[in-house]
């Protein structure tokens, strides 16, 4: 980023007087953190705000101040446009065309295609509230409490309780910033981490006995029929993705999700020196090296031979020395 941009960003946000705030589908911690951290922010500051999300915030999210104020599409009358943690438009879902245009778009996926007017892209950076915690005070707006609690959210869930390979001490300050404006990190890591549901937990089970591997890559399944046996809601993973990347002697980990109308949800792992990113980005999903996703249509074994063709292909996946 440079300090050009995020003038101009600040000049447009500003002066806007009506702003959506979109993210990626099947939104993580980090998009809603991203969404209701920037978007509380904004509101103190006067103006009118969308908080657009097309899938909505997962169950263990819903005690964030503002999700009950996400939607899953703008109402029109806005005038700013602002993408928030997605690396490619087509990622917004159904809320907006693929060919739209952000006003601004930021981000720190290193698959970003810079596709805003202004972009804000740091692929250095932990998660997207990572950045926002500097980008918002630097516009002349307030974090308040609300807005810390989302952002310190966005920041926990990304770096998977500040353990991922990315992570800094200057990252660790932010954190500590956010704290000291009144974010309960604690509580936000148990509800956001630890918690679970028992559909969620039942769901676990299902996924965790259709585990196969091959060479140093792992794998688990959730079909639809899994999901509801397991009486679970949503059509994500549960984060089963993260108890499976704890496995040992393995690099490459992923999850397949059946998803309806002839879709497959996958979600890759990988340990440090494996690159997932380019997998994703190869089937319309994009990521980071060491976590990624895409969303691809298909027969669900169809999309697991080719997805794990390529992913042993680009992810550079090898056998340990001795």
């Amino acid at each position: 980023m440079n300090n050009e941009a995020v003038e101009a960003a600040g000049i447009a946000l500003l002066g806007a007087k009506s702003i959506v705030l979109v993210a990626h589908v099947r939104p993580d911690g980090d998009a809603i953190g991203s969404v209701l951290g920037l978007g509380r922010a904004l509101e103190d500051a006067g103006k009118k705000v969308q908080m657009v999300l097309t899938d909505g915030v997962p169950d263990n999210l819903k005690h964030l101040p503002g999700a009950d104020r996400v939607r899953p599409y703008a109402e029109p009358g806005w005038d700013l446009l602002v993408s928030l943690d997605c690396s490619d438009p087509r990622r917004f879902g159904p809320a907006f065309d693929p060919t739209t245009v952000p006003d601004i778009n930021i981000d720190h996926h290193v698959t970003n295609l810079k596709f805003g007017r202004i972009n804000l892209v740091d692929a250095k950076s932990v998660a997207t509230t990572a950045i926002l915690v500097e980008l918002i005070p630097a516009w002349g707006l307030e974090i308040r409490q609300p807005a810390a609690s989302a952002l310190l959210t966005g920041m926990i869930t990304d770096t998977l309780g500040f353990r991922t390979p990315n992570m800094t001490s200057h990252a660790m300050q932010l954190a500590g910033r956010l704290m000291d404006l009144g974010a309960p990190l604690p509580e936000l890591y148990r509800r956001a981490l630890i918690e679970r549901s028992l559909e969620a937990t039942r769901l676990w089970g299902e996924g965790l006995g259709t585990i196969e591997q091959d060479g140093r890559i792992i794998w688990a399944t959730i079909t639809l029929d899994a999901r509801e046996r397991a009486g679970y809601p949503g059509l994500d993973d549960a984060e089963m993705i993260s108890v499976i990347s704890g496995i040992r002697d393995h690099d490459i980990f992923l999850v397949f999700s059946e998803q309806p109308y002839g879709e497959v949800k996958v979600s890759w792992r990988a340990s440090p020196g494996h690159d997932v990113s380019n997998v994703a980005l190869d089937f319309g999903g994009g990521g980071h090296p060491a976590a990624a996703g895409a969303t691809i249509k298909g027969d669900l074994e169809h999309v697991k031979r080719l997805v794990l063709e390529a992913t042993e292909r680009l992810a550079l996946v090898s056998e340990p020395e001795g």
